[in-house]
């Protein structure tokens, strides 16, 4: 079983597919050509499902950075005879720039290794194990390095020096001398029929560097958010444009599978798929972190993936596949030991057909956020947007699974009736662009029936605060959201004691925010979520509590990698990221709480001018 830190590993994108790579220097999970394909290396999940690693003998100390505004990885290795520097990139298709970033993309991990100082031995083994590790493949050298067949993949190694090859698995040891340099790059056809590729050097070093001209276009286009934590936002906007799919618009909650909640535990789920949820947040994380001029190709592959659904009289699915595939049966990978013994290991999810309500109000709120992007959307995208809050108007009463995927029965949860009111608000002030202002007379009277039911079931006494579901006294951190959309303003005094009780009794030892204590019908517990911590942090900056806003986005800021990466969940006995990596809801967070703060900031800085108190302040 793999006993590698999650925090070790770098996220490697083409926005197409996704590569972890660990401070050592191994490639330990990538899946091709897809982000939800079987992986061609999965060591991360278990020994023998396959790894790439390059590491200079006898290392003794390492550094690694992103090089500029990019996902191109550079780690430097020190030993005492030499330096040795390994670039690592996706590569991306040549020329690609701007909103055009992950168009082409070839299929095509590329290692660059650069001795700078001295001389260094470089140990170099790839063992690819398609199929998630089923498969052992066999390898055949040809002129230009080596080709690589696994009952039907076809993979080829570019490499400029020979190696060795036994059992599926090539390996070397070179020794490179200041100034000397060499590439190697694995590629999968992304097509059937393709001949097989193989780079020379030249080609090697030129696509490497268009690569990392790509991401820096891409950056330069799109980054304008000037604020607090500025890296870190910049840095998380990246992190989300890596999870999008560019074919087809989708976003994936996150590239890998079965990475668990708690370490040896049996939470363990395929995050690699399209949530409505978290794509949506997405895009309005990535409208303070990177302006997504792409947003119209989100909803127009959510309305080509459930066509016809809204109008059939069926819910929207909580989650597509990339491809806008609906159904993703859940199976287990049995050979596979999992991250630190936690089995099983899982492939599809088994959630992709539950009723969840909330997600009708994450897709209004962030057409609402990008207005400009809606007003350009074709005639039939426009009415899956009307009809998806028109489901909202007549759904909101029924019961479901809530935004947390309750495996039990379903239950009347405050954050789906809240995100029913928002799917209905934002299509209210959407109804000229929509053009559907026919529809505004029902979706207002759903507006105030949802609102009068909230106010007056959500709200438990005993618990001094908005709870759970309707009748319990279980605290949830998805009540946070209630002033975060807007449906409560941050100096309400039912907010305030909802934040307050959250923060006092939601909370672990460190200020961390867990999403909720009650039972949800699993086995096993989980640690802290980063994601609440920071809807904590965006609570407290709209109720004008500022400082102690700071302080929560930093303790929550201060577990994300040296590279700026996160997961999902904090352990609950120490410091050890979990679950899957990196996690988008996570970098959601953090861009909007710093965003909420900055503001909240500004209009502190601007009523202070004008010889107020600075006090209460107008949610987002």
């Amino acid at each position: 079983m793999s006993n590698q830190p999650i925090a070790d590993y770098a996220l490697l994108s083409d926005c197409r597919s996704a590569a972890l790579v660990s401070a050592a220097g191994s490639v330990d999970w990538l899946c091709f050509p897809r982000f939800d394909s079987p992986s061609v290396f999965g060591r991360i999940l278990g020994e023998a499902a396959g790894h790439w690693s390059v590491r200079a003998a006898g290392v003794r100390g390492s550094s690694r950075r992103y090089l500029g505004p990019s996902m191109v990885l550079e780690t430097r290795h020190r030993t005492d005879d030499g330096d040795l520097t390994v670039t690592d990139a996706l590569v991306l298709g040549s020329g690609r720039r701007g909103h055009d970033l992950g168009d082409g993309s070839p299929g095509t991990l590329l290692r660059s290794l650069a001795c700078t100082r001295g001389s260094v031995d470089v140990e170099f083994e790839c063992a690819p194990r398609p199929g998630y590790g089923l498969l052992e493949p066999v390898l055949r050298g040809v002129p230009g390095g080596l080709l690589i067949t696994a009952g039907g993949e076809v993979l080829t190694l570019s490499s400029p020096v020979a190696l060795e090859h036994d059992g599926g698995t090539a390996s070397a040891t070179l020794r490179l001398r200041a100034g000397e340099s060499v590439a190697f790059a694995l590629h999968r056809p992304t097509s059937g029929g393709e001949d097989p590729v193989f780079w020379d050097q030249k080609e090697m070093d030129r696509r490497l560097a268009d690569t990392l001209e790509g991401w820096t276009s891409w950056s330069g286009i799109h980054q304008n958010y000037r604020g607090p934590w500025q890296d870190l936002v910049a840095g998380s906007g990246r992190v989300l444009q890596a999870l999008s799919y560019y074919p087809t618009g989708a976003i994936v909650a996150a590239p890998t599978t079965s990475l668990p909640e708690v370490a040896g535990g049996t939470r363990n789920w395929d995050y690699r798929y399209t949530w409505v949820r978290d794509a949506s947040m997405t895009l309005q994380a990535l409208w303070v972190a990177a302006c997504p001029d792409e947003a119209g190709t989100f909803f127009q592959f959510l309305a080509t993936a459930a066509a016809r659904q809204l109008a059939a009289g069926e819910d929207l699915h909580i989650m597509y596949g990339i491809g806008g595939e609906r159904e993703l049966p859940e199976r287990e990978l049995s050979h596979l030991p999992g991250w630190r013994g936690s089995a099983p290991v899982r492939v599809g999810n088994g959630a992709w057909d539950q009723r969840q309500l909330d997600v009708y109000g994450e897709l209004l709120d962030a057409a609402a956020t990008m207005r400009d992007s809606v007003a350009e959307l074709a005639p039939e995208t426009l009415r899956f947007l009307a009809d998806a809050a028109d489901v909202a108007a007549a759904r909101w009463r029924s019961p479901d699974q809530g935004i947390w995927e309750v495996r039990g029965e379903p239950r009347h949860f405050l954050y789906s009736k809240l995100m029913c009111w928002v799917a209905v608000d934002r299509a209210i002030g959407l109804a000229a662009l929509l053009r559907t202002t026919d529809r505004v007379p029902g979706w207002t009277a759903a507006r105030e029936e949802i609102r009068e039911s909230i106010c007056t079931h959500g709200w438990n006494e005993a618990a001094g605060a908005y709870t759970q579901s309707y009748g319990a006294a279980e605290l949830d951190a998805s009540a946070l959201m209630l002033g975060i959309v807007g449906f409560l303003e941050g100096m309400d005094p039912r907010f305030l004691a909802t934040v307050e009780a959250v923060e006092e009794r939601l909370t672990d030892s460190r200020g961390l925010v867990y999403r909720y204590l009650a039972d949800d019908g699993l086995p096993g517990g989980e640690g802290a979520f980063l994601l609440c911590t920071f809807w904590l942090a965006h609570a407290l900056a709209l109720a004008g509590r500022t400082e102690r806003a700071r302080e929560v986005f930093e303790r929550a800021a201060g577990f994300a990698t040296d590279l700026g990466l996160m997961a999902e969940e904090i352990a609950p006995d120490g410091p050890e990221l979990l679950g899957n990596f990196p996690q988008a809801f996570s970098h959601i967070g953090l861009v909007n709480a710093a965003w909420a703060i900055g503001e909240a900031e500004r209009r502190s800085r601007e009523e202070n001018a004008r010889g107020g108190d600075g006090g209460e302040q107008e949610p987002r």
